[in-house]
C-alpha cells in the first residue's frame, strides 16, 4: 500500500489519522487499509466467532499498540487474557489477516513477527485459502492451530461462509 504521507510522529498520526477507521501507522507514515469487500468482512466475523468459540477474547480492526513505530490494525485478533487500557500494548495471542488487494501481506507478517506474534495465519476468501506464517514465509495449511491447543479446520471455516452467504440471501 502507498504512503499517504511521510514523517508523521505516532502523536501527529493519532491526531489527523487515529480516529479514522482505515488508517495504519508504518514508520512514520500515514497508510491507507484497503476497503474490504462483503466477503471479507463476512470472513473477519465468522473468524472472530471462532476465536470466541475456542476461548479467545477477539477483536475486529482493533488497533495494535506493541511499538510506537508502527501500528497495525489487524482484520482479526485474539487474545486469552483481558486487554487492560483501550488498546493491545502487548503481542496478542493470533492474528488473522483477510487478504485485500493491494495489500503488502508479507511485510506485515515480518512486522507482526517483529514484535512478538508468533500466530499469523492469512486467508484468502476468493482464493479459499489458508496460509500460516512461520517466522520467513507463508505456507498453505489445511487447519488452524492456535496456541491454546484448539484446531479451527478449514471445512469449518469455508463451509460456514458458504451457509452465511447462502441464508443473508434468501431472507
Amino acid at each position: 500500500m502507498t504512503p499517504v504521507t511521510a514523517h508523521l510522529s505516532s502523536a501527529d498520526f493519532d491526531r489527523q489519522f487515529g480516529a479514522e477507521a482505515g488508517w495504519e501507522y508504518w514508520f512514520g507514515e500515514a497508510r491507507r487499509k484497503p476497503v474490504p469487500t462483503h466477503l471479507h468482512g463476512l470472513l473477519q466475523i465468522i473468524l472472530a466467532n471462532l476465536l470466541d468459540l475456542a476461548g479467545y477474547i477477539a477483536s475486529i480492526e482493533a488497533e495494535l499498540r506493541i511499538t510506537d513505530d508502527w501500528r497495525p490494525r489487524p482484520d482479526v485478533y485474539g487474545v486469552l487474557e483481558e486487554i487492560e487500557g483501550k488498546y493491545a500494548t502487548k503481542p496478542v495471542d493470533v492474528v488473522f489477516e483477510v487478504l485485500s488487494e493491494g495489500e503488502d501481506i508479507l511485510s506485515k507478517c515480518r512486522q507482526y513477527s517483529r514484535i512478538g506474534i508468533s500466530c499469523i495465519y492469512v486467508f484468502s476468501p476468493e482464493q479459499r485459502t489458508i496460509e500460516h506464517w512461520d517466522g520467513r514465509c507463508l505456507s498453505p495449511v489445511e487447519s488452524v492451530h492456535l496456541p491454546n491447543g484448539a484446531v479451527l479446520r478449514y471445512e469449518t471455516i469455508f463451509s460456514t461462509l458458504d451457509r452465511r452467504r447462502r441464508s443473508k440471501v434468501r431472507q
